[in-house]
């Protein structure tokens, strides 16, 4: 499992052979997470009721979110990259242990909870993990480049691991598709093997090797508060994520069968949003950094807040798409910094921490907005349901400028 350590490269993002296996590693487990997630879904509402088999897909939320810090404390003390192939491993094992169980039994929605408990619970590792590894595989002027090139990679293996679930389960049902997930997995984790990560300094190594795992959680967390700059990033990364998870999760639907569009109008909506993300990972792709990026993403995040306000007072689907594409483009930029600069401002020994902060409230906190954004837009409407969201997200463009620290912080430039 050990690979060379990475030796300093000066070659960009784009062109370092190393960052290019990850970054293909990252797809293939993309594409995998789409097709298994679409293999459950098939797999719960042939074994059940809608309401239960909702209940199932919604398990693998439960382990994610109550164990997602102590992966961050796993990641940081054995090493980002031994913990990412290790969660391949284990989701290679579970997805292939779920195809024989559906293709030799009938299993009910119990066995289908417990796959989907037992894949929340690796994913509560692996997310920080793969949060750690950007700034352990390229230099601090790559960083903007590498998570441009991650967003596109998301767009791509979101768009092909729905049309390869769908194939796999057209041909063979959730057995086949579940199959084809730990494939991709298994790829990935090939990949993965194969990929190499710079030591940590001297320093953060000792400091990583004392101290018990609650021990290095809450240093993980003082490390956040003693920096003003990812305090105020933090706060900027939740209060943002509250304010857009339940809009553009579940408010999007319930906006387009109040407006009559249906679900194709609802399918191009969602498009518009991800040709806009698109074009913000490009854009940093391409760029590699954007100059004054604190200040810009709060600026971004201030944009998309207004266009998501807009979004419920639109009548025609054109205009909708418009600004689905709008707000995926500012609200793409932002994430995208909000990662590079979390990146860029942490210490290598407290990524992996630091990311499991970050990614409890994007994964873990923000989808319990979901039910209540859908009861206050049965009661009130989708109007004041998407004004007050955007409000919470203006919120934290406003934090953003307002924190000194956060509004001047910049990505690392390339030397020389």
């Amino acid at each position: 499992m050990a690979a060379p350590p990475l030796s300093p490269s000066r070659a960009p993002a784009h062109r370092d052979a190393n960052v290019l296996r990850w970054l293909a590693a990252f797809t293939a487990s993309i594409v995998g997470d789409a097709v298994w997630f679409l293999a459950l879904s098939w797999a719960a509402t042939r074994a059940g009721d809608p309401g239960r088999a909702g209940l199932v897909l919604a398990a693998g939320a439960v382990p994610r979110a109550v164990l997602m810090l102590g992966g961050g404390v796993l990641a940081d003390r054995f090493g980002p990259r031994r913990i990412v192939i290790g969660s391949d491993l284990t989701r290679c094992a579970v997805m292939f242990a779920a195809a024989a169980l559906l293709a030799l039994t009938t299993p009910g929605l119990w066995a289908l909870a417990v796959v989907a408990l037992l894949f929340g619970a690796v994913d509560a590792v692996f997310l920080p993990a793969v949060g750690a590894l950007p700034a352990r595989i390229t230099g601090p002027d790559q960083l903007g480049r590498l998570h441009g090139m991650k967003g596109i990679a998301m767009r791509v293996g979101n768009v092909a691991g729905a049309s390869l679930g769908g194939t796999a389960v057209a041909a063979g049902g959730a057995p086949v598709a579940f199959a084809a997930a730990g494939v991709l997995f298994s790829v990935s984790l090939v990949l993965l093997v194969a990929v190499r990560v710079a030591p940590l300094p001297p320093d953060d190594r000792a400091a990583q090797a004392d101290g018990t795992a609650w021990r290095d959680l809450v240093e993980g967390l003082r490390h956040i508060r003693a920096r003003r700059v990812l305090t105020a990033l933090m706060a900027v990364i939740a209060i943002g994520e509250l304010g857009f998870a339940g809009p553009f999760n579940i408010g999007l639907a319930l906006v387009a069968a109040d407006r009559g569009w249906g679900a194709a109008g609802l399918g191009w909506i969602v498009s518009g949003f991800g040709a806009g993300a698109g074009a913000a990972s490009l854009l940093l792709t391409v760029r590699g950094r954007l100059p004054r990026a604190g200040l810009a993403q709060a600026c971004c995040l201030g944009l998309a807040a207004v266009a998501v306000a807009a979004f419920a007072f639109v009548p025609a689907l054109p205009g909708a798409v418009a600004l689905a594409v709008v707000v995926g483009l500012v609200a793409g930029l932002s994430g995208a910094l909000c990662g590079a600069l979390l990146q860029t401002l942490t210490d290598p020994a407290y990524l992996g921490r630091v990311s499991s902060v970050a990614a409890l409230f994007s994964l873990g906190l923000a989808p319990m907005s979901y039910p209540l954004t859908g009861a206050a837009i049965g009661a009130w409407g989708p109007q004041p349901v998407f004004v007050a969201s955007a409000a919470v997200a203006a919120a934290g463009a406003v934090l953003g400028i307002a924190a000194p620290a956060l509004r001047r912080a910049e990505l690392a430039r390339r030397p020389g």
